[in-house]
């Protein structure tokens, strides 16, 4: 894969993976020259893009060597004799290389290329759920999973009968580890988490919910989509059984996403889907399958998506992850504490621990009125459930506003948050 280079000429190197004579500024004006579209307007104002959560916005080293790919070595992949396709295949292969040191995993075939984290939650539960588990057995996951988290395991309920435990959240929104113990039992067959809530911004205590779930006897799968880019993530440090994430959150793609397992525990798993690819061998009277990654990863897989995941991740790398996560970090304190000052503003989640997500709701005014009128000051946040609704009835609310951040957010773009949700304050009193 070709180098990636960003525009700062400081120390990009994190603590945790490379040496660096000395702490750097983190050159965030400077990485922001990285994304075209945060160079634009919006209804007359400066964009401030404020909904990283959602979708991470994609620096200009994705989008060209994505474009690049198609340029010049697009083909199928391993099945073509031909150079283009044999250049199209190592530079794929080549990524779950990249994504494999990116989060530490032990081996490259533990490394599963899928379509999203979705897709990955349901390989999990389609595959290894309906081989494993019984009428009985105990799926336990929390009240702030997203949907992708929570939707899954309601279908193999209706497939298996399997019973679905849920560890409650506290007004702070935290998750605590005497909640978690309770709720394991002899029949609990895996503990499913989200690293860090989507809504609340909490981070969760993961690899002590790990320890006491491998202490019961149950596997794990933690939902990484808002950790994984946001700070060092570490598969085997966590211990973690499963680990999922999108490309799309991670300053790549939509379209694509990864399942990391533990080799042994994806040697022992069926195939999710069927179809070209995933095989070693067909006939009408039987099939036999690759070894995994392959036999997970049947059709034609989303090419051009991987490799500008695998660019997403080298730039990432060359920032830092440790490094971005102390900015975020210093993004969350400026706009806590910025946003408490405002008259009728709630901030809802405050966990000791968090990542920069700010959900709240203010008095008298409905959220996705908040971000229609933030919308034509140029600020950009969610509004709404956040794929979360079991959450929010939890919380007794309908919806929040979520200002979600990134490595590009800055300072200015929380002070226009404040200022139009001012104007806000003003038009609903």
């Amino acid at each position: 894969m070709t180098k990636i280079e960003v525009t700062s000429p400081v120390c990009y190197a994190p603590d945790e993976l490379f040496a660096c004579s000395a702490p750097q500024r983190f050159a965030v004006e400077q990485y922001r020259k990285d994304f075209p579209t945060l160079s634009q307007q919006v209804h007359g104002h400066p964009v401030a893009y404020l909904d990283t959560g959602a979708s991470a916005q994609k620096p200009r080293m994705v989008i060209e060597a994505m474009t690049r790919f198609m340029e010049n070595d697009y083909a199928n992949i391993h099945r073509g004799v031909h150079e283009l396709s044999q250049r199209a295949t190592d530079k794929y292969e080549a990524v779950r290389g990249t994504v494999q040191r990116f989060i530490n995993a032990e081996h490259e075939d533990e490394i599963v290329f899928t379509h999203g984290a979705t897709d990955s939650i349901n390989l999990v539960a389609q595959s290894w759920g309906r081989k494993f588990l019984k009428a009985g057995d105990e799926i336990v996951i929390t009240a702030l999973e997203h949907h992708a988290n929570i939707v899954p395991w309601q279908m193999l309920r209706e497939q298996l009968g399997i019973v679905l435990r849920i560890v409650p959240v506290t007004p702070e929104g935290e998750v605590r580890l005497e909640d978690v113990k309770a709720a394991l039992s002899p029949k609990t067959k895996l503990v499913a988490f989200a690293h860090v809530s989507n809504v609340l911004g909490t981070i969760l205590p993961a690899a002590e919910i790990v320890a006491l779930a491998h202490a019961a006897g149950a596997l794990t799968l933690i939902d990484g989509c808002q950790a994984v880019a946001h700070m060092p993530v570490d598969v085997r440090a966590l211990d973690t059984d499963f680990y999922v994430f999108s490309g799309h959150k991670l300053y790549g793609p939509t379209g694509i996403g990864i399942l990391y397992g533990k080799r042994d525990i994806l040697a022992k798993m069926p195939p999710y889907q069927g179809g070209g690819d995933m095989i070693a061998s067909v006939t009408f009277a039987e099939t036999t399958y690759k070894e995994p990654p392959h036999r997970f990863e049947a059709g034609t897989p989303p090419i051009t998506e991987v490799i500008g995941l695998g660019a997403a991740i080298e730039y990432l790398s060359v920032i830092g992850m440790a490094r971005i996560a102390r900015h975020e970090d210093e993004m969350l304190a400026y706009a806590t504490e910025k946003l408490s000052r405002i008259n009728s503003l709630r901030i809802i989640g405050v966990a000791k621990k968090k990542s920069g997500i700010v959900s709240f709701v203010m008095e008298n005014a409905h959220p996705h009125d908040i971000g229609t009128i933030l919308d034509r000051c140029g600020v950009a946040i969610r509004a709404g459930h956040h794929c979360a609704q079991p959450l929010m009835e939890h919380l007794e609310l309908g919806a929040t506003a979520r200002a979600s951040f990134g490595l590009y957010t800055t300072r200015e773009d929380i002070d226009a948050l404040v200022a139009a949700l001012e104007k806000v304050r003003e038009i609903f009193g």
